[in-house]
């Protein structure tokens, strides 16, 4: 499996753990807020003509800026132990818009 293919795998993860907290109303608000501050980011750090690379390559970055983005810019408390799953939930929904995506 390619390195790609793992990251991708994880993208795809991310968004199935942000869909379980859907029976849990607040959390599920929680959560989206912080997956729309981090796409926000995303769109202004990738742009809007990306391979499926340069997203991964962002990703490998993405924990820092994201950590700050969210200290910054967040209402939600408790927020760090979420960032794993709406980070990877942010690249997995941006992935679709990738000049080379593919199911």
């Amino acid at each position: 499996m390619s390195v790609l293919a793992v990251t991708r795998h994880e993208w795809e993860d991310g968004t199935r753990r942000l869909e379980a907290a859907r029976d849990d109303p607040r959390r599920y608000r929680e959560l989206l807020e912080l997956l729309d501050l981090i796409r926000d980011e995303l769109r202004k750090r990738v742009g809007q003509t990306y391979t499926l690379e340069q997203l991964a390559a962002a990703y490998g970055e993405a924990e820092s800026w994201a950590r700050e983005l969210l200290d910054e810019r967040s209402s939600v408390p408790g927020w760090p132990r979420h960032l794993t799953t709406v980070l990877a939930a942010a690249f997995d929904a941006y992935q679709l818009g990738a000049f080379d995506y593919a199911p």
